[in-house]
């Protein structure tokens, strides 16, 4: 089984030691004259891309955005994203791992873990000043490293996942919230799918582990996005298997073992009844 190509956080040197791992650079920097082109691959950490100007488009979780001023993007651990970004393009580059941002408050915590659900969030140039300005206050800490720089940089980013808790709000307003409990328990929802697809794919192997209902949990995924658990299910196994068959050269019967599944006819009945392609036929069409 070939596995996606997965990038990590290559230390500096005062960090060789230490556990924490953190990055912040000058999009400027990375591009100079030339065109930036990432393929398909995934990381272990997080990855934060904020253009005050930019072009191309970003691909994740193969959903295409167009790159353009004033926009964010943010990817958890093991998402898979290819990136094209032109030349001429600002903004900064963030990458960090859980070692290093572990929110100690509930607040803080619940803000990060809704903003980890967004990848996109797409600013009005005015709104775009504040996380502007705290971006390079990081990156002045970041580069200057004074007495305490971690700490600064760790307050900075909550105060920029502050901005852009705000923006998913702003961009919002037109559908029907949950409330607080609800969206709570739709994030340990997502959180035990993308760790358990591999072994859990029924309604009841989720409900057990969260101590609820079927009905609780319907109720729950219908309120926050419109579907339900089994149809949320069934979207994160067809994800996981495009990832491998659109980033990897492993053959279907590889993807089916690592998606759990015994029989690899299933798995091809089960992907084609949901995608319309075999998922050979998906993996030339795509890839």
């Amino acid at each position: 089984m070939k596995k996606i190509p997965v990038r990590q956080i290559s230390p500096s040197q005062a960090e060789l030691s230490a556990p924490e791992r953190f990055k912040i650079r000058r999009i400027e920097d990375i591009l100079g004259e030339t065109d930036l082109l990432h393929d398909l691959h995934r990381h272990d950490f997080y990855f934060i891309l904020a253009l005050k100007k930019g072009k191309g488009v970003h691909q994740v979780d193969f959903h295409d955005y167009d790159v353009h001023d004033h926009s964010v993007f943010f990817l958890r651990p093991g998402q898979v994203h290819q990136l094209q970004l032109h030349a001429g393009s600002t903004g900064y580059l963030i990458e960090f791992n859980a070692e290093f941002y572990q929110p100690p408050a509930k607040s803080s915590n619940h803000r990060f873990r809704v903003v980890g659900n967004n990848n996109y969030y797409d600013f009005e140039a005015e709104r775009y000043d504040k996380p502007a300005l705290v971006l390079a206050l990081m990156f002045q800490e970041y580069t200057q490293r004074e007495e305490g720089y971690r700490d600064v940089i760790k307050s900075g980013l909550d105060i920029f996942f502050v901005t852009l808790m705000r923006e998913g709000i702003l961009t919002s307003r037109e559908s029907n919230p949950a409330n607080n409990y609800t969206q709570e328990r739709f994030e340990d929802f997502l959180e035990l799918l993308d760790k358990h697809i591999a072994t859990h794919k029924q309604v009841a192997h989720y409900t057990r582990m969260m101590n609820l209902s079927a009905y609780q949990l319907n109720e729950i995924t219908k309120s926050s996005i419109g579907k339900t658990a089994s149809d949320m299910i069934n979207e994160q196994i067809i994800l996981e298997a495009k990832r491998y068959l659109l980033a990897t050269p492993s053959q279907v019967k590889e993807i089916a073992d690592h998606l759990g599944y015994e029989d690899t006819s299933y798995f091809i009945r089960f992907f084609k009844k949901h995608m319309g392609y075999s998922p050979e036929v998906f993996r030339q069409q795509f890839r």
